[in-house]
């Protein structure tokens, strides 16, 4: 499975900047429904409300799936891959 990378960085509430990737499947390339993704991401993580658009998170390459990612993959059509400031 080909997957799409979009690299994403949100302020949180605190003013510290999250950064994360938003893994879905290559052929989703609505913005919106990627960036709905990450405001569902944000809202588990607290983060509600903070600005997630096309100045926080672009589309980055396609590769192949990692295997700890493809299980959310096809559970819920995403996987968020943390980097900083997530926790």
């Amino acid at each position: 499975m080909k997957v799409a990378v979009w690299d994403t960085y949100v302020t949180r509430k605190d003013g510290s900047v999250m950064h994360f990737d938003i893994i879905a499947p290559e052929e989703i390339r609505d913005e919106e429904t990627i960036y709905n993704y990450g405001k569902v991401y944000l809202k588990q993580k607290g983060e509600e409300g903070q600005v997630l658009t096309s100045k926080e998170c672009i589309f980055c390459h396609v590769e192949t799936v990692k295997p700890h990612w493809e299980e959310a993959v096809n559970r819920q059509g995403y996987f968020i891959y943390e980097m900083e400031n997530c926790n």
